[in-house]
């Protein structure tokens, strides 16, 4: 049972995690801290968070477990507004999609990683935001990232993993910077590639039928296009050398697809199609 958890941040991911944490009946008392006083009091009435803390220190004050989960380039800040106003006996955990940014900001603030910090990632979301988008399911089945450095504390690290494992995902545990490769790959990437196809799009002349006669397949792939842009602005600057390297890679693909066109060499681009078709039915059956 966590006693008092302080949400800095009711959004999507932090509300989800509250309303499976609440449906088990694993925590008693949850008081949510953010910029939106309409989202805050949205979550109030919804049941999501029992109080609204009208600061940091607040919302921190005398909780067991505090779940930092703002976009990553406000990490910091609520990181310095934390510093000594927490309980001896706190767990501090967050939801970023950037562990290097996290730790980074923890160092220059704390001058070194609190052992009761455990960074985490819930690979789970949806393309919509704020407290009202929430719901108990979204872990389910879901993954967990946690990247808890060497000084971690043993007790911290289980009760993160408790938390998250309550709202029914599988918690798997991952190195700092191989976990910030691994996501520039698989979600950082495809979201960039998802902005800047429906923007180009866009500043057509044409867009206007492009967008009205578009299929399901651009609408599956550009549905995250959606997302806060906010967020995946701060993604995509905390996690720049990782991104840049993988857009690198991409870029050469895409030239190697060009010019199997421009030479009218069907054969090479059915084997590309046919290697990524069995690369895909293999791990997404």
């Amino acid at each position: 049972m966590i006693q008092r958890l302080a949400l800095l941040g009711v959004g999507l991911i932090g509300s989800s995690l509250v309303r499976a944490l609440k449906e088990k009946q694993a925590v008693q008392h949850v008081v949510g801290y953010g910029r939106g006083e309409k989202n805050l009091q949205e979550a109030l009435e919804l049941g999501v968070i029992d109080e609204i803390a009208t600061s940091v220190a607040d919302a921190v004050d005398g909780a067991d477990m505090v779940v930092v989960a703002v976009p990553l380039g406000a990490v910091k800040g609520l990181f310095a507004e934390m510093k000594g106003k927490l309980s001896e006996n706190a767990v501090v955990t967050d939801v970023g999609s950037v562990k290097w940014s996290v730790v980074r900001d923890a160092q220059q603030v704390f001058t070194t990683v609190p052992p009761r910090l455990i960074p985490g990632h819930p690979i789970a979301g949806t393309e919509k935001s704020g407290a009202a988008a929430s719901f108990a399911e979204l872990y389910q089945g879901r993954r967990v990232i946690l990247t808890p450095l060497d000084n971690r504390d043993e007790d911290a690290l289980q009760k993160v993993t408790a938390m998250w494992e309550l709202a029914g995902a599988e918690v798997v545990e991952m190195g700092v910077q191989h976990h910030d490769e691994v996501l520039a790959a698989t979600s950082h990437l495809p979201h960039l590639l998802a902005y800047g196809l429906v923007d180009a799009l866009a500043r057509q002349d044409a867009h206007r039928e492009i967008f009205r006669f578009a299929a399901g397949g651009f609408r599956d792939f550009s549905r995250i296009a959606s997302s806060d842009p906010t967020m995946w602005r701060d993604i995509a600057m905390a996690n720049r050398k990782p991104l840049l390297e993988t857009l690198d890679q991409f870029r050469k693909e895409l030239d190697e697809v060009e010019s199997m066109i421009q030479d009218k060499d069907g054969d090479a681009l059915l084997e590309l199609f046919s290697r990524a078709k069995q690369a895909r039915d293999e791990h997404y059956e």
